[in-house]
């Protein structure tokens, strides 16, 4: 049977009520909070989204990094932000279907504290690799893995971000064993494959793809259904000789809870222009992500719910649990 997951990069709170078209009149910045070390997947796609939502707004939009926790220390500053339009998120799905199961003394559930307004992309993950590991083809290192004393690590941005997930999901069907190692971000979890302290990192494309290009790393597959156009020699998992699994992950835009319905239709309006701008698709190619389809604000809010209700099971199943 076929399994697929999605490890929703939920994009954050666009933090907005009825002061904002004041805060517009009066030229008010916005702060465009990424919950995530600069230079990864998130803040990548954050920073080329910035400048375009910055005009359908028509107001400055200034990035942001807040990273700790997996994103959560960002995500919950924002959920606790005053929702006078000048404080908005940038984050991963996991952020909010995730990590309200991992922060169980948290008085902020990001599930309920934020409210979702649009998702802007979808990706899948890049399995990028030292190339000092003597393996060129997935077969190669899943056997490789199996060996005794093989001691193989996979580095993330914490436990319960979407490349942490997406490592244990593939250990799961890969049925090799390895060491999670974790960090405050893509970017840095990134760079230790590449320095050689660490065996592989489940990446968003954006950080990933320049790497592989150069020959910092490797890229054994990519985990989604189709191959991506900015790596087409690297084969899908099933392609490369693991069937059954698909994980796939996205962004989106929220505000914060209470924020008003009209509100709420003016981010969205805003947002989802400046996501179907022919700027931000052509760098959504070149970076291996794709633009979201479209669909209403409360089809997303049910989709999220869903999300929600797995990964509860799958944090109790898995034992995981905040570092």
């Amino acid at each position: 049977m076929r399994r697929r997951h999605v490890l929703p990069l939920i994009a954050a709170p666009l933090a907005a009520p009825a002061l904002i078209g004041r805060a517009a009149a009066q030229g008010r910045s916005i702060t465009l909070v990424v919950p995530y070390a600069a230079g990864g997947g998130t803040d990548i796609v954050g920073r080329e989204l910035a400048p375009i939502l910055m005009e359908q707004l028509g107001q400055n939009v200034i990035v942001e990094n807040r990273g700790g926790a997996a994103g959560h220390v960002g995500a919950t500053s924002v959920a606790r932000a005053r929702p006078d339009g000048t404080t908005l998120l940038f984050a991963v799905s996991t952020n909010i279907v995730v990590n309200p199961h991992l922060q169980r003394n948290d008085r902020v559930n990001l599930s309920t504290a934020l409210t979702p307004v649009t998702k802007a992309s979808s990706y899948q993950y890049v399995l990028a690799i030292d190339p000092k590991v003597p393996a060129n083809t997935l077969q190669e290192l899943i056997a490789a893995g199996k060996k005794p004393g093989a001691g193989f690590t996979f580095s993330s941005g914490g436990v319960g971000s979407n490349n942490h997930l997406a490592g244990i999901l593939f250990s799961e069907a890969a049925g090799v064993e390895m060491e999670h190692i974790s960090y405050r971000g893509t970017a840095p979890a990134l760079q230790d494959v590449v320095a050689g302290r660490v065996t592989m990192n489940f990446s968003s494309p954006p950080p990933a793809v320049p790497l592989v290009r150069d020959g910092r790393l490797r890229a054994l597959a990519v985990t989604g259904d189709h191959r991506l156009p900015s790596l087409p020699e690297v084969p899908t998992l099933s392609e490369a000789g693991l069937p059954g699994i698909v994980i796939l992950g996205w962004h989106g835009i929220f505000a914060p809870a209470g924020t008003p319905e009209a509100e709420l239709n003016r981010l969205e309006a805003a947002a989802n222009k400046a996501i179907r701008d022919p700027r931000f698709a052509r760098s959504l190619e070149r970076d291996g992500l794709e633009v979201a389809a479209e669909q209403p604000r409360a089809e997303f809010a049910k989709a999220i719910r869903e999300e929600y209700e797995f990964w509860g099971r799958k944090v109790r199943e898995l034992d995981l649990k905040a570092e």
